[in-house]
């Protein structure tokens, strides 16, 4: 890698070859943003459901029967006091204006029991998504609102509402989201860099990676022939955003200590690119390789999420790699004005903040180590007793009508109304399938709803509202009593249910396949057995700290009722893969020093040398996952406030005093079997008077 390395740092940083290979950067983004112009942007919900689940069957079986293709909406009407003969009427003019939007059939009104309110069934067709969904459903609310008689509350809900209201949520959303993630990245790199100039260059080259990743990630998607979910689109530009910067934090940082050294500005931006880059290109296929254990999941979305991301990272490198130190050589030491490094000045202080704290904990590492311990698993305790799953009203962050119509709904009907559930059976087998479906406990009714060749539809009502802990407990319960008929359960509460089940075989089997990934290539890169095993614990146990706390303020200060199925898997993966990052970075500093210092001393190097870039990296990610809050779904705040609070621990505590207090203890035997070449001996720094 070194000699690959010594190739870039020569064409990056020349004269000549860094304005070309700025011009083909250009020219090349240039061109992918021109293909992808004509591109949908990601606007859909995520679909966490497997292809082999239950549901996933009944929903193709559905196909085959007389209206088995559409996706139903459900109006809800209500007056206070009562409906009067005028809102009669009125019902059913409109629901002629729904039936010629939507091309199908519209139910006959269907009343309350208490006479204040009634629901009509609206067909839409099922391969309506997205923006035309959204498009679609604002039409059908939009009739609401002609010659509607005064008090008369109209709200629409059911799938086909739920669906639309989470497209119309992120319309426009990757737009605030850049413009957020792009303010909070120059707010930090102004803060970090102290110049009023030197943090353009970097923020210009990872606004355009990020630009081209998302283009690059939607030809591939549509290639593939599944778009990209809002979440997917959001996720991996928050990651582009955050990786991009913490590359070029460790770059820059690394170019203003060899200003120091060498001369000329371009020969310290070669040493730069040759003593940063085998850290930045081991940081990025570590989270890469990691994304890409993702395929292994029965979740599209999930799936999803590991190739865009592993793509939206393999560009954010590349524009590390090349862009970047191009861009930077073409300025001289100016821009890093007012705080203008000089060739023979002083390198850093060996009395830094970052060397006293490194000091203080490998000279008792054992006690350290103990209170560090201690304080992980006070914090891991918060996943006692956590919920997972969120009720389909619990989704958004935002106000949907469809959440405030199955309000309404469940006020005057079966909350279950809404969105029925679909039992497909053999013929030979119908009636007594619907005669236990109708005295189960939970179900308000079922009915016959159609036949196709030797099958029956059954449509049962639940008493409980989609999605929650009661209706999935329905689901559950019928599936294990109609075992042996044949009968298949589908429908939205099977589908969440199938999704919860996806979910737990993933943490399963992903999670370890992610952690595996993850010591190959530490394996590969630190070319150590010990010290990958050490890390990975650590992390780990970092991990498993980070969730509690996370499902702790989760739940005690913003409120949410449960994690999303989706919130373990992503953040174990992110705080996993990027929690292994820094302490890369930072070990791989630690082995660089042992050339000329025992372990104990490296460590202590390390820490102090790279303790200000690293805890800037850590602030920047951190800052830039909590920016997901923007986004309309309570499953993105989940993620970017569990791995924004994990990475700061990571940062803080765990690089800081976990990772030098193991290496104090365990001493050169850390780097079994790689053999360690020291130049000459210093005396120890651990007590180092200055």
């Amino acid at each position: 890698m070194r000699s690959a390395l010594a190739a870039l740092a020569r064409l990056t940083t020349r004269k000549a070859t860094a304005w070309l290979v700025l011009v083909i950067t250009a020219l090349l983004a240039g061109a992918v943003m021109f293909v992808g112009s004509s591109l949908s942007s990601a606007s859909s919900a995520p679909d966490p459901l497997p292809a082999d689940a239950e549901s996933a069957r009944v929903a193709e079986l559905q196909q085959s029967f007389p209206g088995g293709d559409v996706l139903p909406a459900v109006a809800v009407v209500e007056r206070t006091g009562g409906l009067t003969a005028e809102d009669q009427a009125w019902v059913a003019e409109v629901s002629q204006r729904w039936a010629e939007i939507t091309g199908n059939e519209v139910s006959p009104p269907i009343p309350a029991t208490d006479g204040d309110a009634l629901i009509v069934a609206i067909d839409v067709d099922a391969d309506v998504t997205g923006l035309d969904l959204t498009e679609l459903v604002g039409e059908l609310r939009d009739t609401v609102d002609e010659d509607r008689p005064d008090g008369l509350t109209v709200q629409l809900t059911g799938g086909a509402a739920f669906a639309a209201d989470i497209s119309s949520a992120f319309e426009g959303a990757d737009v605030r989201l850049l413009l957020v993630t792009a303010a909070v990245v120059a707010i930090l790199l102004i803060l970090t860099y102290r110049s009023p100039v030197l943090w353009l260059v970097p923020l210009i080259v990872i606004a355009v990676a990020d630009r081209t990743a998302s283009v690059v990630t939607q030809i591939v998607a549509d290639w593939a022939g599944n778009g990209l979910d809002g979440s997917t689109s959001g996720i991996t530009s928050v990651l582009v955003f955050g990786a991009g910067t913490n590359y070029a934090l460790l770059m820059v940082s690394r170019y203003r200590e060899e200003l120091r050294r060498h001369e000329h500005h371009r020969d310290a931006l070669a040493a730069a690119v040759r003593g940063s880059g085998e850290a930045i290109v081991a940081s990025n296929l570590t989270v890469v390789l990691a994304l890409l254990a993702l395929v292994f999941s029965v979740a599209p979305n999930t799936r999803s999420l590991g190739v865009s991301a592993a793509i939206g990272l393999l560009v954010a490198l590349l524009f590390a790699l090349f862009a970047l130190p191009a861009a930077l050589s073409l300025f001289g030491r100016g821009l890093f004005w007012p705080f203008v490094p000089r060739n023979g000045e002083d390198e850093k202080s060996r009395d830094g903040v970052w060397f006293r704290i490194a000091r203080t904990v490998v000279s008792r590492p054992a006690a350290v180590l103990a209170v560090a311990a201690v304080i992980l698993g006070v914090l891991a305790s918060g996943l006692l007793g956590v919920k997972v799953g969120l009720s389909q009203t619990d989704q958004f962050r935002v106000e949907a009508e469809s959440v405030d119509g199955l309000d309404t709904l469940s006020k005057h009907f079966p909350p279950g109304a809404s969105d029925p559930v679909t039992i497909v059976v053999g013929a030979d087998q119908a009636d007594e399938v619907l005669a236990q479906v109708s005295q189960m406990d939970g179900v308000d009714s079922a009915r016959p709803s159609g036949e196709s060749g030797d099958l029956v539809k059954i449509t049962a009502t639940l008493e409980d509202a989609p999605a929650t802990p009661e209706s999935i407990q329905t689901i559950e319960t019928m599936r294990s009593e109609l075992a042996g008929t044949g009968a298949l359960v589908g429908g939205s509460v099977a589908k969440d249910l199938d999704s919860r089940n996806g979910a737990e075989r993933d943490l399963k089997v992903v999670v370890p396949l992610i952690l595996l990934v993850v010591l190959l290539v530490l394996f590969a890169v630190l070319r150590s057995i010990v010290t990958p095993l050490v890390l990975v614990t650590i992390s780990v146990i970092a991990t498993f700290s980070a969730l509690g706390l996370g499902a702790w303020v989760s739940t005690h200060v913003f409120g949410f009722p449960a994690l999303d199925v989706s919130t373990p898997i992503y953040a174990f993966l992110f705080l996993v893969a990027l929690g292994v990052d820094y302490t890369v970075f930072l070990v791989l500093r630690a082995r660089e020093e042992t050339a000329e210092h025992d372990t104990v001393d490296a460590i202590v190097m390390a820490v102090g040398l790279t303790g200000g870039v690293i805890t800037s990296a850590g602030i920047v990610l951190a800052s830039v996952f909590a920016v997901l809050g923007v986004l309309p779904l309570i499953t993105l705040t989940q993620v970017g406030l569990i791995v924004g609070l994990g990475i700061l621990l990571d940062t803080f505590l765990v690089r800081t005093v976990v990772v030098p207090a193991v290496f104090a203890l365990v001493g050169d035997k850390i780097w079994w079997p790689a053999p360690i070449a020291r130049r000459h001996s210093e005396e120890p720094m651990v007590s180092d008077p200055r």
